[in-house]
């Protein structure tokens, strides 16, 4: 990714991530949120822009909400008119932000993408919305959706699904992180309701010759947790990208757990695109997802204590399955990215 760029006002900031293919400016990929890297490798991908627009100065609480989006629904309209983009992929959840970009599409002949992620669906929050995404996603080419059961969910409301569970990720900028002569766990993390944080913690305390590094804002964690964490456990914060991106560089391994099935990790993709193996949650999707390269452990300390001390015990060969399956990640990315690009008319 470049740098942000503010572009209308400060309310939207824009990253240059395109490819060189002769697409670039003809798609946007829109999205409701301070960052996204998904986002961001997506319309690199597909040969677009990412947008961020995101009026972060009106916050999260319930009494701005409903202004905070009526902002970004005006400012996704007035973004869309300036650039006339002749297809437009869009970020669910928030499905309220498919709204204009359909809206524009309907005035315009634009071809519309929904990339909907699993919280869409899972959510109670958005749950109450289904009704509003089932419209969006008859209305848009295709929905995004990261894997088979949630594809069978979008098609029984009559829309059109494509599955991808994760996107290539190539990190433009990659920053050295200090060598630890420790084995090393990069721990993804961002301390929401799924993650076994509890758990990672009482793990790690079995493993105090392992070093653990776990990435994301900690201000959630209550103050006593956060006292409570081993003396093997770093917390490193939020972190800039090129620091994020050498921090699972450096690793031996990234562990990436989650509670919810059907949940597709991140933190575990972005890992494997970069020949690091990973830990993750024992959930059917992830098995298919990871089949090579990766340690599938139930989320409890002991099972994650044991996994850890697998990857450790046998390394060398969970590394080399890692970058295989990098490659088979990017073979296969190659037939659905052309699929998404005939749905949007994007020849």
């Amino acid at each position: 990714m470049s740098e942000p760029s503010v572009v209308a006002d400060d309310l939207t900031s824009v990253r240059e991530v395109r490819v060189d293919d002769g697409r670039a400016g003809r798609l946007l990929y829109v999205s409701w949120a301070p960052h996204c890297s998904r986002s961001d490798h997506t319309a690199r991908e597909l040969g677009g822009r990412s947008i961020m627009v995101y009026a972060g100065w009106l916050g999260s609480h319930p009494a701005t909400i409903l202004i905070k989006y009526a902002v970004q629904a005006w400012q996704t309209w007035r973004l869309l008119r300036r650039e006339q983009p002749a297809a437009v992929c869009v970020m669910s959840p928030p499905v309220l932000a498919a709204l204009p970009v359909l809206a524009h599409a309907w005035r315009h002949g634009t071809r519309v993408a929904i990339d909907a992620h699993t919280c869409a669906f899972v959510l109670p929050r958005w749950r109450r919305l289904q009704w509003l995404q089932r419209r969006a996603c008859r209305r848009a080419a295709t929905t995004v959706v990261t894997n088979a059961h949630l594809a069978g969910v979008v098609r029984a409301w009559g829309a059109h699904a494509t599955i991808v569970p994760d996107v290539p990720v190539v990190f433009d900028r990659i920053a050295t992180q200090p060598h630890d002569p420790a084995f090393s766990i990069t721990v993804v993390c961002s301390f929401t309701s799924d993650e076994p944080i509890d758990a990672i913690f009482a793990a790690a305390r079995l493993l105090p010759d392992v070093r653990f590094h776990m990435t994301g804002d900690a201000s959630a964690l209550p103050r006593q947790a956060r006292h409570a964490r081993p003396d093997n456990v770093t917390l490193t914060g939020f972190l800039p990208v090129d620091a994020y991106a050498g921090l699972i560089v450096a690793a031996d391994a990234v562990l990436d757990l989650t509670t919810d099935d059907h949940t597709m990790l991140r933190g575990a993709y972005e890992a494997i695109y970069q020949g690091v193996p990973v830990v993750v949650s024992d959930w059917p999707i992830l098995r298919e997802a990871f089949a090579r390269g990766a340690v599938h452990v139930a989320n409890d300390a002991e099972a994650i204590a044991a996994g850890i001390g697998r990857m450790r015990d046998d390394h060398g060969r969970y590394r080399d399955e890692a970058a295989q399956l990098a490659e088979e990640k990017r073979t296969r990315w190659a037939v659905t990215r052309r699929q998404i690009l005939d749905r949007l008319s994007l020849d």
